[in-house]
């Protein structure tokens, strides 16, 4: 799917862009150090050239333009063998790679500054390059005698010796290696579907030999040639065979998807097995803790621990350290009582702190609880009305799950004084805190007078996630299970508005109702049928139900984390690998349910529509822009964007060609110059195919000779402009004058 570039300034594109083509580039040039000649090499680095001086214009970076085009002027002279890319060439053309690097990391406010500085370089290099003897001058280093070096008995000791040290294992090495193993896994799905699709191939095959058999039984009457008979019993024949063979190697598949399936599920739980370690070792300071801690407050403290052998991610066991001691403190200073106050309430002197480690539906339970005084909802309602954080009605209206979520804020505290082991309001937010981080979830119950419980949710490891998959917006997305309070299939007829607003009783309660589309974007769904599909996330602090255009099934999904130069993206936690290859992202529940509360606080949250509802509503126009440039494309689509029409995009001709095949589009804007196929290739398949030719397309192109607009208008274009002169509005009054206004 494509990534949300929404917020992405023009400078940030280019940037982007860059990285992209200087990929492009230093391999193709390293491939042309091998084999001058390659074809392929020399058309991908151009184009690569080609597209980076395009989008350093739209910046208005000159140095960029000037080398890119020297780049690509090269390398087209390379095309047409007015020079050969030799050696020195070669490291001339990658140390312009590194200069069009560095023009990109430049900050937008210190590009013209930097431009000036550095002109005296930028010159020197297109003076260079376009001065390049064609002959070879470079000194080739000299050639290592690796036998000499082997035969020494030092060099081969040292090496022996380094060989040994290499043989430790480090954590890095453990982390790849199960990322390897859970990527495994998840491949060894593929093979399933691919087994169905050959036994459906099975099934057709039997279809044709049971049509030649009928074929044959119509003949029976009839005189036919030798050669037709000959031609009908090879055919029956050939095709039994095919079945045979065909039989005989879906059984082969569907033995080796067993053996590979079990021998990946193996690899892996070894791997994991290896990062593991048992829950004993993270705590072994926590019983003494405990004891010195009692006796410093003149508490008689007991601490039971259960599950010393439940077998933890050593990453976090690491994490757990720091929130089970704060849980453990809070336990001691906050709930148990003294002994005096225990014997008096009927119980034990001695008060019990109980430490559980336990894996259950695939995730790993830590619970931290006490039998001590609990937690009274009305001081802690009165608290929080004392601290401002709402008001007395409201606080009374708060269920006492809602209560105490409360605890988890930074600085909140039912302490009334600041103790070196309490007070600061600090414990439970750290707790909260790594909580998210690993994607898992806390809850607080308690029983005034009898004690509280904290359980932590976590997931057993941070490199596979349980995930729903779903359907929103025609885009599949994964939501974590730990997250997911219900599924459920909700009939319209329960659908309840309140104060402008959708909502339905769950577990009688109120839940609001949002359209999961609204939030992430995508085609907006039109409901058929009586019932929605619906997920409710979120926890005691704030649920909502979000429609979703359907489930796709629940999915282990390896986690890709996404690229820490993105920043963190709204909404969306990391990345996932699906059976078959395809990425999906894995939603952000609690930085989802926050984007839902800033719509209803802005008023601009919308209704889930009914399908009767969307055929009312004025639809918007589509336009498609193709073009293989990350920059111009952004461009254009937040240009079109904001004028109201809905954009799709393409990264070439023919990604352009089959959207507009299955697509529905008011409007295509295409370049010229893209891999695969070409903009006039494009212009020129819409304009023939009977189904498309009626739909107008745009040219905007930096070609802006008279021949090459001559070109594009005679393979059919409606529009030819030119890229080096357009703005915001010439183009989009182009558009206008085509098609009309977005929802005309």
């Amino acid at each position: 799917m494509s990534e949300d570039l929404s917020n992405y300034s023009m400078f940030d594109l280019f940037r982007v862009e860059v990285e992209n083509q200087a990929q492009v580039l230093t391999a193709g040039l390293l491939a042309l150090e091998r084999n001058p000649a390659a074809a392929d090499q020399l058309e991908a680095t151009m184009r690569a050239a080609h597209s980076l001086k395009g989008a350093a214009r739209i910046v208005g970076l000159d140095a960029g333009v000037n080398v890119a085009h020297a780049m690509e002027d090269c390398l087209v002279a390379a095309q047409q063998g007015r020079l050969t890319l030799h050696q020195a060439r070669i490291d001339l053309l990658l140390s312009g790679v590194d200069l069009l690097t560095r023009i990109s990391h430049v900050p937008e406010a210190d590009a013209e500054q930097w431009a000036g500085e550095k002109k005296p370089e930028v010159d020197e290099f297109l003076t260079t390059l376009a001065n390049a003897p064609d002959e070879d001058t470079s000194a080739e280093a000299p050639a290592r005698d690796d036998a000499n070096v082997a035969a020494d008995p030092a060099v081969a000791a040292n090496e022996r010796e380094t060989s040994d040290r290499m043989l430790r294992v480090t954590a890095a090495n453990l982390n790849h290696l199960l990322a390897l193993a859970s990527e495994s896994l998840v491949e060894s799905r593929w093979l399933k579907p691919f087994a169905e699709s050959l036994l459906r191939l099975k099934r057709m095959h039997y279809d044709l030999g049971r049509t030649l058999d009928g074929l044959r039984e119509a003949n029976a009457g009839h005189v036919l040639s030798g050669a037709v008979e000959v031609a009908q019993a090879e055919a029956q024949r050939r095709a039994l065979e095919c079945h045979q063979f065909l039989s005989q190697r879906l059984d082969e598949l569907e033995i080796f998807d067993r053996r590979s399936t079990n021998l990946a599920h193996r690899l892996y739980d070894e791997a994991l097995a290896v990062r593991m370690r048992p829950f004993a070792d993270g705590i072994h300071g926590f019983p003494r803790m405990v004891r010195d801690l009692g006796r410093t407050l003149g508490k008689q403290v007991k601490l039971e621990i259960i599950g010393e052998a439940t077998r933890v991610d050593r990453d976090i066991l690491e994490k757990l350290e720091a929130p089970i001691g704060h849980l453990l403190r809070n336990a001691i200073d906050h709930g148990v009582e003294t002994p005096a106050a225990r014997r008096a309430a009927g119980k034990p002197a001695e008060g019990v702190v109980r430490l559980e480690a336990r894996h259950s539906a695939g995730t790993l339970q830590i619970i931290v609880a006490d039998d001590g005084v609990g937690i009274d909802p009305g001081r802690l309602r009165d608290k929080i009305v004392a601290r401002n954080l709402t008001n007395a009605e409201t606080a009374q209206q708060l269920s006492e799950a809602e209560v105490l979520e409360f605890l988890f804020l930074p600085g909140f505290t039912m302490k009334e004084i600041v103790t070196e082991i309490s007070g600061r309001g600090v414990g439970l937010d750290v707790v909260q805190t790594m909580v998210k981080q690993v994607r898992g979830t806390v809850r607080v119950t308690t029983q005034p007078g009898k004690g509280t419980r904290f359980q932590l949710q976590l997931p057993l490891t941070l490199s596979v996630a349980r995930t729903l998959l779903v359907d929103i917006g025609g885009e599949p997305y994964a939501f974590p299970l730990a997250y997911i309070v219900r599924t459920l299939r909700l009939a319209k007829g329960k659908i309840e508005m309140l104060e402008g607003r959708q909502h339905f009783n769950f577990e009688g309660r109120q839940v609001g109702l949002v359209s999961a589309h609204q939030v992430l974007g995508g085609v907006e769904p039109n409901p058929t049928g009586d019932e929605l599909s619906v997920i409710v996330v979120g926890d005691q602090g704030g649920i909502y139900a979000l429609v979703v255009g359907r489930f796709l099934g629940e999915r282990e999904l390896v986690v890709q984390p996404l690229d820490a130069r993105l920043g963190k993206i709204k909404d969306i936690a990391a990345a996932g690998l699906m059976e078959d290859g395809a990425p999906v992202l894995i939603v952000d529940v609690e930085d989802m349910v926050r984007s839902v509360d800033k719509l209803i606080s802005g008023g601009r949250l919308s209704k889930v529509r009914d399908a009767a509802d969307a055929g009312d509503a004025k639809q918007r126009k589509r336009v498609l822009v193709v073009d293989d440039s990350l920059t111009v494309r952004e461009l254009e689509r937040k240009l079109l964007a904001s004028r109201g029409y809905e954009v799709e995009i393409a990264v070439d001709g023919m990604d352009g060609w089959n959207a507009v095949r299955t697509g529905r589009f008011n409007l295509v804007v295409t370049d010229i110059d893209m891999p695969r196929m070409d903009g006039i290739e494009l212009v020129t398949l819409i304009k023939k195919d009977p189904g498309t030719k009626a739909l107008p397309v745009m040219i905007v192109s930096y070609k802006d000779r008279e021949e090459d607009r001559r070109r594009g208008l005679d393979a059919g274009a409606d529009y030819y402009l030119t890229k080096g002169s357009f703005h915001d509005e010439t183009l989009l009054q182009a558009v206008v004058d085509l098609i009309g206004e977005a929802d005309a």
